[in-house]
């Protein structure tokens, strides 16, 4: 293929200056349109593809983003690993605006969203109990901790439909289940990278206290401002993140990601 990369990245916005001098790429997807044309460039000597989830202009709201044709774009540039940043809010006081978690578990509370590349004939039923890449994770925390970073080395994240925020009741209703994070993105975007048998691994920037803390009146509910606030105060530390990373992920994939359809379906 002319255009390729090895390790996609998922992100906002204030990811563009991730990549030097990028190449920009239109991917076509059986599944229809990606968010935005694809970003394609070197960094720390490894060809990366980055895609905005939101589209450039943050026009897409969650619901409404491509999430299989993100992937497939991804997949068709020959990437592996998926790095997919996000901005989070939190369900536990302990989880605070400012730092990450690397999380090993995921919730699933959308509706509607199309969220299998396999709708038949060939049924496939492919195995998720494990959310994210073994490998990648404790990477990904070794390298948060290094840059002196709070970081979360597991955590549960529940990935709420969106666009609106949660109820109180909601918001107390998931943090009662033992959950740390609260997102809009994460599912499907990590299951259907599984899907193709490629890594994910997400790393969550705390931004906000969801719908405050309970008993604690001085901590507001999250504004959609004040995630976007904390989430761009804090690019240059994602980037590092992301850099270094990219740069330490070993050549060979270790892990059974890559194998993930053995066995799924049903014949």
């Amino acid at each position: 293929m002319k255009h390729s990369a090895e390790i996609g990245v998922f992100g906002g916005s204030g990811l563009y200056s991730l990549l030097e001098k990028p190449q920009e790429v239109k991917v076509d997807t059986p599944y229809g349109e990606p968010s935005d044309l694809l970003h394609l460039g070197t960094l720390a000597g490894r060809r990366v593809a980055f895609l905005p989830r939101h589209g450039r202009k943050h026009t897409l709201p969650p619901h409404m983003i491509n999430y299989r044709a993100n992937l497939w774009a991804m997949k068709e540039l020959g990437v592996t690993r998926v790095i997919g940043p996000c901005a989070s809010g939190s369900l536990k006081a302990s989880v605070r605006p400012g730092h990450f978690v690397v999380c090993d578990q995921l919730v699933d509370r959308t509706n509607g969203r199309k969220d299998t590349f396999y709708d038949g004939p060939v049924t496939t039923h492919v195995s998720f109990a494990h959310p994210y890449c073994p490998q990648l994770r404790p990477l990904a925390v070794e390298v948060i901790r290094e840059l002196g970073i709070v970081v979360h080395e597991t955590g549960t994240v529940v990935t709420i439909q969106g666009p609106r925020f949660s109820t109180i009741a909601e918001s107390l209703w998931y943090a009662s289940a033992g959950w740390e994070v609260i997102n809009m993105t994460q599912y499907p975007e990590a299951y259907l990278a599984r899907e193709l048998e490629m890594c994910y691994v997400n790393i969550s920037l705390i931004t906000d206290y969801d719908v405050g803390l309970e008993g604690d009146p001085g901590v507001q509910p999250v504004t959609h401002e004040a995630v976007i606030k904390v989430f761009n105060e804090n690019n240059a530390r994602i980037k590092k993140v992301i850099f270094e990373l990219i740069q330490r992920a070993p050549a060979q994939r270790t892990c059974p990601c890559g194998f993930a359809l053995t066995g799924a379906r049903l014949s």
